[in-house]
């Protein structure tokens, strides 16, 4: 059995592309501990395998883009654009490369795929929980706003009373 990998070295190669979480096949091949051209050539010659929405080729613009996100670029200079693939692509990959290492990162992988995606559900689920306890909270501050605005109206009623001037003093009369 091969060493794992830290999940972390594996969630930092998980990048978005057009909403997809993908793998650059750079980064998938450095995980397998092949070449990048030896994971290509497998895939090229499974390529019916791999539909668009499992791997796709990114564009120069892409490409740039995610470099700029990325603080240190392990890149030098590529003379092909990268392929992405996509949580499917990295599953049928396991079917394309048959080595025992290949097949254990790739079961780590679909873990932290999987993982990603409960912690997507779990944040969705929180934003809709806090997007109700919002919506409650503007409820019930307009309906405590109408009774403080009902407790000062009650208040200047109440100092609008008019007083007498002078008081009549209550108790005995003494005369000195």
């Amino acid at each position: 059995m091969t060493e794992l990998i830290p999940e972390q070295i594996i969630e930092n190669k998980i990048f978005v592309i057009y909403g997809l979480k993908v793998m650059l096949d750079s980064d998938i091949a450095q995980l397998y501990g092949v070449e990048t051209k030896v994971l290509n050539q497998a895939v090229k010659r499974n390529i019916g395998r791999f539909p668009k929405d499992f791997m796709f080729q990114l564009t120069n613009e892409d490409f740039s883009n995610l470099k700029s996100q990325i603080v240190t670029s392990s890149w030098g200079g590529k003379r092909k654009l990268p392929y992405a693939f996509t949580e499917y692509g990295v599953l049928m990959l396991s079917s394309v490369l048959n080595s025992e290492k290949a097949v254990q990162v790739n079961i780590q992988i679909i873990r932290v795929f999987a993982k990603l995606k409960e912690m997507a559900l779990t944040h969705t689920e929180l934003s809709k929980q806090l997007k109700e306890l919002e919506t409650r909270f503007i409820v019930y501050a307009k309906e405590t706003n109408t009774d403080i605005e009902e407790i000062f109206r009650q208040l200047n009623f109440l100092t609008k009373i008019t007083k007498p001037e002078k008081y009549e003093k209550i108790g005995f009369k003494t005369e000195r």
